[in-house]
């Protein structure tokens, strides 16, 4: 038999004050777990708040299903790992879109030793840990990561009248994945960012995966009700994928979202999903807008190495165009144009899978018609599932990118990052044509001091350090002449970028790039955080975002060579500020 139990927030406290009722459950739930207990909140601060179990002990322990009722309609439901008796952090969820309400918050079954914690979740205008964000020993200085919670794939980048929108695939309830919905931030200047908080949550339909977002400048989903421009989101859902009791079994489907207030707040469509299941996992809807048939494209990977291009006119039903074999390019597709050497009267189609190995092709807004093989883009490991600004003003001109920075972090309330934002251009070289990746200039808003040197010979088997020079975040840019060394190179906080000029092969760690020198020289730039270094080689040819594994106690850079000389033609190292200060 199923029991219930229903606690008002004044009873809970009255309960605290005794003791009694709360013990009778205890010593019930030693024995049998308890299934549908429930208690009461008003709504009426800015946040519930739970206590977690620390991550040493969150794969181990027992996961808890809770739902949130609010006008007798289930709003919330998500997978969370309650704490075993003191909690190591307080994760939270905003109840703006409930202001003022009552609600009822259920757990679908309890473990007996998580009885405490269930009682002790609340309302507050704050959490514990909140003056520490941002802060923490591990967080990411130059890399956007969410206040709380896991966070993989950026979702829907647009850009809207001064503010780039970054969603997020995010769990806003564990630093491990599950519960995926999509986080919101914005920034007017890329590199300093403000979250908004959850703008798209798991339903009935499923959890809410990749996609992408568009301004819809011409109103074509009727959605626009004053004088803003819609902002349209098109994600996937999933009930195959980490369900819960609410959307399990339902299949991978398609749906939109939509914003008249500058993004916050998002409405979804009521005749979601716009479309059904295609074919296995289909998923990740990239769209862009086709001028010459005043229509959407959108690309939508169907699993198994294929992508499919429908075209819509209005969002709401799409029309399937072609399929593309797409082989190792995989999920998460992305489209854009880029001129060939800056000559914008040659532009190519640039098409690419979560990897970001690319094809360089032609598009004629029905079908991609590839003109050679895969090339490889990143030479890292801290890369996947990138995505471009969609919207960017012309007299800008950029395509900037952002990726999913893999990089696990132990310990900490939060989970993974975002990749720092590059700007994408397609090159002619030896090889070919080549897409090359360079920061940002907005880096420059974080500059705080400025170290430059010129001519310095480093000894072979020798090592030189930037004198009087010592941190953790760094924007470097080195021209070495090769010389005779067999290996020369940076060392960043004990970590080595190594080049080999004979194997012409640049090294860090277990993660190679093939690397020629120029005039007998070559170029790197390392944007250096607490966790990761992003390395650019020969002016953006070669891209190599890696996770850094320093040593804490070593803050120091220093060039080297082995088996022989080499010189520093130039070398800029400027020390820069945290983007959340």
């Amino acid at each position: 038999m199923k029991r219930k139990y229903k606690v008002s927030s004044l009873r809970f406290v009255a309960f605290i004050l005794t003791g009694i009722v709360l013990a009778t459950l205890q010593v019930f739930a030693q024995e049998n777990p308890l299934e549908g207990v429930a208690r009461e909140l008003v709504l009426d601060k800015k946040y519930i708040i739970f206590p977690v179990a620390s991550e040493i002990n969150e794969e181990d322990s027992e996961v808890q299903v809770l739902e949130l009722e609010v006008d007798g309609e289930k709003v919330r439901e998500f997978k969370i790992r309650l704490a075993h008796g003191e909690p190591a952090y307080w994760f939270f969820m905003e109840t703006k879109e409930f202001t003022g309400k009552r609600a009822t918050l259920r757990a679908l079954r309890l473990a007996d030793d998580q009885l405490d914690s269930f009682f002790a979740i609340r309302v507050a205008s704050t959490f514990p840990g909140e003056d520490e964000v941002y802060t923490e020993k591990l967080r990411p200085q130059l890399h956007f990561s969410s206040k709380r919670g896991w966070n993989n794939d950026p979702n829907g980048m647009m850009y809207y009248k001064g503010e780039y929108h970054l969603f997020y695939q995010h769990n806003p309830y564990s630093a491990l994945g599950g519960n995926i919905g999509w986080g919101h931030a914005v920034s007017r200047d890329l590199v300093h960012w403000e979250e908004l908080g959850e703008a798209i949550h798991l339903d009935e339909y499923g959890t809410i995966f990749s996609g992408s977002g568009v301004v819809d400048w011409n109103n074509t989903t009727g959605f626009q009700t004053g004088d803003e421009a819609p902002l349209i989101t098109i994600y996937s859902y999933s009930g195959e994928v980490d369900a819960g009791p609410w959307s399990e079994g339902q299949p991978f489907t398609q749906a939109i979202a939509y914003s008249n207030d500058r993004g916050r707040t998002f409405t979804k469509y009521e005749g979601n999903p716009v479309q059904g299941r295609v074919r296995g996992h289909n998923r990740d809807p990239k769209v862009i807008w086709w001028e010459e048939t005043k229509e959407w494209v959108i690309i939508l990977w169907l699993d198994e190495g294929q992508m499919a291009f429908f075209r819509s006119a209005d969002l709401k039903t799409w029309d399937l165009q072609s399929i593309l074999e797409t082989g190792t390019a995989n999920e998460c597709a992305e489209l854009f144009q880029l001129a060939v050497d800056g000559d914008e009267n040659n532009k190519k189609w640039i098409f690419y899978g979560g990897s970001g190995d690319y094809f360089i092709g032609d598009f004629d807004g029905s079908r991609y018609t590839p003109e050679g093989e895969l090339t490889r883009y990143s030479y890292g490991n801290c890369f996947y599932a990138s995505q471009t600004f969609s919207d960017v003003p012309k007299e800008d001109g950029r395509r900037i990118q952002m990726g999913w920075g893999l990089n696990h972090v132990k310990g900490m309330p939060f989970d993974q990052m975002m990749t720092f934002p590059v700007v994408l251009t397609l090159h002619t070289t030896e090889e070919g044509l080549r897409m090359f990746a360079n920061p940002v200039e907005e880096i420059e808003k974080l500059y705080a001091k400025e170290h430059a040197w010129t001519e310095v010979a480093i000894p072979a088997d020798d090592s030189v350090p930037a004198p009087g020079v010592e941190g953790e975040l760094f924007d470097i840019e080195a021209v070495f002449d090769v010389g005779d060394a067999g290996e020369l190179g940076l060392s960043i906080r004990g970590e080595e970028i190594v080049y080999h000029p004979k194997e012409e092969q640049l090294v860090f760690g277990e993660q190679t790039a093939p690397l020629k020198a120029k005039d007998g020289s070559i170029r790197l730039r390392c944007i250096v955080d607490r966790t990761s270094v992003e390395i650019f080689a020969n002016g953006g040819q070669i891209y190599m975002p890696c996770k850094l594994r320093a040593d804490d106690d070593n803050k120091t850079i220093a060039a080297f060579a082995r088996d022989g000389a080499a010189e520093i033609r130039s070398i800029k190292l400027r020390e820069l500020k945290s983007i959340w200060k």
